[in-house]
């Protein structure tokens, strides 16, 4: 039914491809580190996003997150993984204001999965605890970056 209706109104979304564009993972304090007793790193998530459109309607959206952690006492880095998960998405049909909720909202949110599942996995392969990302809401995190934008834009027209 949705596909239908998809179709009569010449909106189409679907997923081509999903795949890891760059991996990086690096523990420069490795093997000490694991002698450490206590276990409580600081971490940073660092968290963005690119579209570049390959065709008419084919559009390749990266997500990309670092993960950086660093001992609690002192500036070392314990681990530092970074993943730029990318999608093939066909897209048509759609306005530019509803295009860009879906490359800037939707699309991050099919990717973040599989991003998560690869920083996990390397993290424990690495030799470290388990380590769960939260889920994140990239619907808000659009309407904040719109938000921002629409604050800069009316900042600027008033010093001009």
């Amino acid at each position: 039914m949705a596909e239908q209706e998809a179709q009569t109104n010449g909106k189409r979304l679907s997923v081509v491809k999903i795949y890891v564009k760059d991996f990086s993972f690096e523990s420069p304090q490795a093997p000490n580190i694991f002698n450490s007793k206590e276990w409580s790193p600081n971490t940073n998530l660092n968290l963005r996003s690119s579209h570049s459109p390959v065709s008419d309607n084919l559009h390749e959206v990266v997500l990309t997150i670092t993960v950086d952690a660093k001992e609690k006492e002192g500036d070392k880095t314990i681990f530092l993984v970074e993943v730029q998960q990318a999608g093939l998405f066909d897209i048509s049909g759609y306005e530019k204001e509803e295009m860009g909720v879906l490359i800037g909202s939707f699309c991050p949110s099919v990717l973040y999965p599989y991003a998560r599942e690869v920083i996990a996995g390397t993290i424990q392969r690495g030799g470290f605890p388990e380590f769960v990302l939260q889920p994140i809401n990239f619907e808000a995190l659009y309407q904040q970056s719109l938000e921002q934008q629409q604050a800069e834009a009316a900042q600027a027209a008033e010093t001009h």
